[in-house]
């Protein structure tokens, strides 16, 4: 029998892309619907690599609640946002952490919302953070040990769904750079890290590598 091995889980936006910069004229800020959109964080990419190189499997647990209000980017000729566009924009994601030797092993993505237009993908679900039905899905068909891994990310909806899938809450990282500190970005007993890179390396000091 195959042991499950620990993961590193990421959030996606404002976490590995500069989301909220690069979609601030856009009706939703933070809903990264166009591929041309896409950049990296300064320095995600290394961080990625280095969590690549120690041998961690990373995989990316993302709300992509825009597909369910059938969101539309400027201009308004290009589509809305569909499962099509999410992969479009995944895709551009992969090929620019390719382009500093990292990778992602596997991405899941959250199309459902309660106040959606798109009859398919409206409703609650449990994939939707703060939900741990990606994680637990992911752990399930990749053979990961959750009490063992890792999350990341910018909203404590990110951390919160780690531990609701029973990542223990030393090991569920909340980034903190440029947020007032308020109770909306507290990290319940959880580590804060003010970007990707130091909060990998705190998971690879912690682990000895």
């Amino acid at each position: 029998m195959t042991e499950s091995k620990p993961a590193v889980f990421l959030d996606r936006d404002d976490t590995i892309t500069n989301s909220h910069p690069r979609t601030a004229h856009l009706p939703r800020p933070g809903d990264l619907l166009d591929p041309d959109l896409v950049e990296l964080l300064p320095g995600a990419g290394e961080a990625i690599a280095k969590l690549n190189r120690a041998g961690w499997p990373v995989v990316v647990f993302t709300s992509q609640g825009g597909i369910a209000r059938g969101d539309m980017p400027p201009p308004f000729d290009r589509p809305r946002a569909t499962l099509s566009q999410v992969e479009l924009v995944n895709d551009r994601m992969r090929s620019l952490l390719a382009g500093v030797g990292a990778r992602v092993d596997a991405i899941y993505y959250c199309p459902f919302h309660p106040s959606g237009t798109v009859a398919r993908f409206t409703r609650e679900h449990e994939w939707r953070k703060p939900r741990p039905g990606m994680l637990r899905t992911a752990a399930v068909e990749l053979g990961l040990d959750l009490t063992k891994s890792w999350a990341v990310g910018d909203m404590p909806r990110d951390t919160e769904a780690a531990r609701n899938a029973g990542i223990p809450a030393d090991q569920a990282v909340l980034l903190v750079a440029g947020k007032p500190l308020s109770a909306s970005n507290v990290n319940a007993n959880g580590p804060t890290a003010p970007d990707l890179a130091r909060a990998v390396e705190m998971i690879l000091h912690r682990n000895g590598r």
